[in-house]
């Protein structure tokens, strides 16, 4: 098979640490292409360089031009772990493209620390990708958190998130230039990091412990009513987690939270399945703002925020979603009948009504396309005078239904 692009995994010891197959498709590529400090790694020799000063959609642009020729990428380390190789086998794809890893950042990372990456408590994290608010996914005592820094400030950052929210005591670890003759180690609590500032090039190892006062959020469904900013007008965490279990997350689906008040819902499935995605349709601008915050505090600031009226909105939505929720503009005409046009096969919608009126709406779309109505009741424990009675809350009835057709991604 003739494949004419390569992307060669490289660490900071260079072409030295190069394999024998990574060295020769270094040495017979008419094309080099890689980041000013991967590409510095080669002596100039005459060959066509390209970078990607331009930004990653100019730089991939500019390689296809090169197509036919012998044109090898020089990546970091683990080209498929969060770096080029995705971008490229999806422009190129695979039979085109031959790629040979070196030790990524993680694996370097982890064998420092002594840890497996196999072990159900060691997590790898990109803060490089994401913003430093994705830390507060993965905030749960014991975890062994990998992460990749954006630069220099990165270590700084998420000391001061882990003090902010209470697990200051967590062991911090940070290496600049990891691999390199340079490479330098810091080891501490993040309390007492206070600002510092390394090399732009580093990775952060946190050993998590939260404080007796921390507020630690499971990743099970139902979160409580106070781990959102809200108005008021949230959905139960009881009703949440039974809707959430109607919705039924998987890795890498799309949902579509219309009417998403605090935002609630949508991140609950983010934070349930890997690589999952979400547009929150919000058309009350107080509310926005609660949403933004909650998707940063709960660590998935990847959540769409999109302002505006549904059904009238949705075709800014996007891409088709696997998975529907309303619980908000029921009463609005078109909006169920918006959803469930726009599902994908296979795809499940998931509605909730208070109301008398909004439940009508539901018993009749029910009688029209099936699906299961169930009625939500929920009561309380609370005080009446010195004794304990139980306060019922509002019923929900909540309707399900699954579009024909297989399931697809």
């Amino acid at each position: 098979m003739d494949r004419w692009l390569s992307i060669v995994g490289i660490g900071e010891d260079g072409l030295a640490g190069l394999g024998e197959r990574a060295r020769a498709l270094v040495d017979r590529a008419e094309v080099l292409v890689g980041g000013e400090r991967h590409l510095a790694m080669v002596p100039e020799d005459g060959r066509l360089r390209l970078n990607w000063s331009q930004g990653l959609d100019a730089g991939i642009a500019a390689v296809a031009e090169q197509e036919g020729k012998a044109v090898c990428v020089l990546a970091t380390g683990d080209p498929l772990n969060y770096g080029i190789g995705k971008r490229l086998v999806e422009r190129f794809g695979i039979d085109a493209t031959e790629i040979v890893p070196t030790a990524g950042a993680f694996a370097m990372l982890a064998a420092r620390m002594g840890w497996s990456l196999n072990d159900g408590m060691v997590r790898t994290v990109s803060c490089h990708a994401f913003p430093i608010e994705v830390l507060n996914r993965h905030l749960l005592p014991g975890l062994k958190l990998l992460i990749l820094a954006r630069n220099g400030e990165t270590p700084a950052q998420a000391a001061a998130l882990l003090t902010e929210r209470g697990f200051g005591d967590s062991a911090m670890t940070v290496i600049e230039h990891m691999g390199g003759t340079d490479e330098g180690r810091y080891d501490t609590m993040a309390e007492e990091w206070e600002g510092h500032r390394v090399k732009d090039l580093n990775v952060i190892a946190l050993h998590l412990w939260a404080k007796p006062d921390a507020k630690v959020w499971p990743e099970t469904p139902g979160l409580p009513e106070d781990a959102f900013r809200h108005d008021g007008k949230i959905t139960k965490r009881e009703v949440r987690a039974a809707t959430l279990a109607r919705l039924a997350p998987m890795p890498g689906q799309l949902l579509w939270d219309i009417g998403a008040g605090s935002g609630a819902v949508a991140i609950e499935w983010l934070r349930a399945a890997p690589g999952a995605r979400a547009v929150a349709i919000e058309r009350a601008p107080d509310r926005h703002e609660d949403i933004e915050a909650n998707a940063s505090s709960l660590g998935v600031p990847q959540l769409i925020l999109l302002k505006g009226d549904a059904p009238d909105c949705l075709a800014e939505a996007g891409a088709a979603p696997d998975a529907v929720f309303v619980g908000g503009g029921l009463s609005r005409p078109g909006v169920i009948e918006a959803g469930l046009d726009a599902l994908k096969p296979g795809g499940r919608l998931v509605a909730n009504a208070v109301t008398l009126e909004a439940q009508q709406i539901l018993m009749r779309h029910q009688k029209e396309h099936g699906g299961d109505l169930v009625r939500i009741a929920v009561a309380r424990s609370g005080s009446v005078g010195e004794m304990t009675a139980m306060r019922p809350l509002m019923e929900v009835l909540q309707w399900t239904w699954t579009k024909p057709g297989a399931t697809r991604s």
